[in-house]
């Protein structure tokens, strides 16, 4: 990956990015501030954050403290973290909220919309390396299940078209059976699916492994809601 330098940014600020930019884009959820540490070779915790508090208030990432894992890069990451300066133009497919279905989707495929508004545009050098951005989705968050995911009520999820997910990833999900749509944490338990929410005040889902369960896709990134300004 090459980087472009900026004002007060040192080498291990840009390996903390490198490295939650890598990590969230496998796992779907940043690291914790440990594992930040062992990756990039600082040993105390303190310092860690120490970074963390440094390239918050440069703009690069956002945090809550009130959550664990609570951080997310922003797209000024960009000009740090430089691949090229490919944009890719990724549909906005629909929100994804209770009774709503998600169009199929096949890995692989291209989508389109016919509107310019039904759509987002992403630098590649916010997208994993791997990922084609052609064959890329977004989707609309609806409601609040999320919340300590940093993944709010209008935020945008970006996603790649997926039909099994792995314990611990984050996936959009149709229930024939509830005729609902919904994004949560996948778990594969001994003779159940475990669908997490990321809130306190809400319960897992339960499916049986006898009942239908349609993988939609896996999130890459969020894009979070813009709030106006009054």
């Amino acid at each position: 990956m090459m980087v472009r330098k900026s004002k007060g940014i040192t080498e291990k600020h840009i390996r903390v990015l490198e490295f939650v930019n890598d990590y969230q884009s496998e796992y779907g959820r940043p690291p914790s501030i440990r594992e930040i540490g062992e990756k990039v070779k600082i040993s105390s915790t303190s310092v860690v954050n120490y970074y963390l508090e440094q390239l918050e208030k440069k703009g690069y990432i956002e945090r809550d403290n009130r959550v664990s894992r609570g951080m997310r890069l922003t797209e000024k990451v960009s000009e740090i973290l430089q691949v090229n300066t490919d944009m890719f133009h990724i549909p906005v497919l629909g929100p994804i909220a209770a009774g709503i279905p998600i169009p199929e989707l096949e890995p692989g495929a291209n989508y389109f919309t016919d509107s310019e508004a039904d759509a987002v545009d992403i630098a590649r050098s916010l997208l994993p390396a791997k990922e084609n951005g052609n064959s890329l989705f977004a989707l609309e968050v609806k409601g609040d299940s999320m919340i300590d995911a940093m993944i709010n009520d209008g935020d945008i999820i970006v996603m790649k078209p997926a039909k099994e997910a792995r314990n611990g990833e984050m996936v959009a999900v149709w229930l024939p059976r509830d005729n609902e749509a919904t994004l949560k944490y996948f778990y594969k338990e001994k003779d159940r699916f475990r669908l997490q929410p990321a809130n306190p005040t809400m319960k897992p889902i339960y499916i049986k492994k006898t009942e239908p369960l349609e993988i939609k896709g896996k999130v890459v990134m969020v894009i979070r809601k813009m709030e106006k300004v009054a």
